[in-house]
């Protein structure tokens, strides 16, 4: 059984390969996944009068993260839907559980390490990492619970990556005004700081916040508990829903 276990997790990296080498260049993820959050937090740093570098580098970190994560995995089946290639994939001795874990093993690949930009960025104008540990330890966790989210996001039965990303965008942009990243918890409403409780983005932003200036909203438990939570139901729900919809794609 273990054998087995591991046969099937080795195709899943043979996937992961596969994706990372056909889809990390390709035109929406470099714009969706790098561009849009670089030219938003330039765009808050010339506006911005009143908060901090370290404030604006760990909403960066935040905001970099969801768009890097859910960039590659939400194109990924559309995209093999498009080519013709997916039928081959289905084809093959491979589980829907392996071919999806190689799909977001993709995507935690390139939002760990493009995620990494902004926090050596903000080292290296002279932004310090009180608790580095606890940072790459929430970045591992928030890429994989991002690559989840982006899973789930490509589960409508399209071929055209364009609709994905479309619908994609309209779940990411409103996380990133809702979840701490250019406003502060503390200073949020009642009602703000419910509907912020319901993005995994809240939970990861104030992760590094505490890592870059030692102060929390949340008990950090909580937020490392909000983390794998949301992750767990991404994943089951993306499964679910691609077992029903991956054969309306071919």
């Amino acid at each position: 059984m273990s054998s087995l276990y591991l046969d099937q997790f080795k195709r899943s990296l043979s996937i992961m390969k596969k994706d990372i080498l056909i889809y990390y260049l390709k035109g929406p993820v470099i714009i969706f996944g790098i561009l849009i959050p670089l030219f938003l937090f330039l765009a808050f740093l010339t506006g911005s009068r009143n908060l901090s570098l370290e404030f604006l580098i760990s909403g960066l970190i935040g905001m970099t993260m969801l768009f890097t994560a859910t960039s590659v995995s939400p194109v990924i089946t559309p995209w093999e839907s498009q080519m013709n290639t997916l039928e081959r994939l289905i084809a093959c001795p491979i589980s829907i559980y392996t071919l999806i874990m190689g799909d977001i093993l993709a995507s935690v690949i390139f939002g760990v390490f493009i995620t990494l930009v902004p926090v050596f960025m903000g080292v290296f104008i002279g932004v310090a990492l009180l608790h580095p540990l606890i940072l790459i330890s929430g970045i591992i966790m928030a890429s994989v619970c991002f690559s989840a989210l982006g899973l789930l996001l490509a589960t409508p039965p399209t071929n055209v990556p364009s609709n994905i990303m479309m619908i994609s965008t309209l779940v990411k942009f409103p996380l990133i005004f809702i979840s701490g990243i250019f406003i502060p918890l503390e200073n949020m409403p009642a009602w703000g700081l419910f509907i912020a409780s319901l993005s995994p983005l809240t939970y990861f932003t104030d992760l590094t916040r505490y890592s870059i200036q030692n102060v929390s909203f949340y008990p950090l438990w909580l937020d490392f508990a909000a983390i794998a939570g949301f992750t767990l139901l991404f994943f089951v729900l993306g499964v679910k829903i691609h077992k029903k919809t991956l054969p309306r794609r071919i």
